[in-house]
């Protein structure tokens, strides 16, 4: 009976992908079958933190997380949760080696997300190194299989590309994190009044993000190679779209890539990855 509850934890934090993301669902797809599973119970750990501190206003956020941070520590000490989604993601953690010290440090930032509006430079440097980085190397864990080695020569570039990954959500996010949550993530910089000077220097930022996390990507196992480079690519595109628009329109709207234009990426990629040209 216990293989059932593994199978229905497992179900679990593949739905809970699925439901949040389908961008991040359709990367995992690409990855080869033996990664599908560690890498939802990852994304369904992150989530449900994450909501912890969006999403329940009603609710004492902060006793939800450090309940959250409890119960993650007892699964991970016990091997056993009868929270489905932790369950799952000790399992992963465990079989991959991903450190308490990574765990930790993204808590901490969930937990920043509840204390901070402004952010100093930083805090704005440590927030993503726990929200996104060490997200990143959570999965790369996974990824290298328990080779050290290429753990450590690809740590620098993981860690750059969920930095790209985290800005650009925080651009395409810029409303609804300022006038709803009262969140501003970009230090020396009045989200309100957003200029094209401000968004430029983001931009910068970003794109030397990227072309440090494209060496990387290069690097990777090919097991996890095209899911990630998809990844990278509709992330690079929405990057692209935003880059177009004046600031006022950013805090206006949030810009989209069209399903249209998703399935285009996908099969750019499929052809570039085929003929080795990443």
């Amino acid at each position: 009976m216990r293989n059932l509850y593994d199978q229905i934890a497992a179900q679990a934090s593949r739905q809970t992908t699925r439901l949040y993301s389908t961008s991040f669902s359709l990367g995992i797809f690409l990855l080869n079958r033996r990664l599908h599973q560690p890498i939802y119970a990852i994304y369904g750990f992150v989530r449900f933190a994450d909501e912890i501190v969006d999403t329940f206003h009603d609710q004492d956020q902060a006793h939800l997380l450090e309940q959250f941070r409890k119960d993650t520590d007892d699964a991970i000490s016990r091997r056993f949760s009868m929270n489905p989604i932790l369950h799952s993601f000790q399992q992963a953690v465990h079989r991959y080696g991903i450190g308490r010290d990574l765990i930790d440090t993204f808590m901490n930032s969930m937990k920043m997300d509840l204390d901070m509006q402004q952010f100093d430079a930083g805090h704005y440097k440590q927030y993503i190194l726990g929200s996104a980085e060490v997200v990143g190397l959570m999965c790369l864990r996974v990824f290298c299989n328990g080779n050290d080695t290429a753990y450590e020569q690809l740590k620098p570039y993981a860690m750059r590309l969920g930095s790209a990954f985290q800005k650009i959500n925080f651009l395409r996010d810029l409303r609804a994190d300022y006038e709803l949550l009262g969140r501003n993530y970009f230090p020396d910089v009045d989200v309100s009044q957003l200029t094209d000077a401000d968004k430029r220097m983001i931009e910068q930022e970003i794109e030397r993000d990227f072309r440090q996390a494209a060496i990387g990507i290069r690097l990777l196992p090919r097991t996890a190679r095209f899911g990630v480079y998809v990844a990278y690519m509709y992330y690079y595109q929405l990057f692209r779209k935003i880059r177009k628009v004046p600031a006022k329109r950013v805090l206006r709207e949030r810009i989209r890539i069209s399903n249209h234009r998703k399935y285009g990426i996908l099969l750019q990629s499929y052809f570039r990855h085929s003929l080795n040209l990443l």
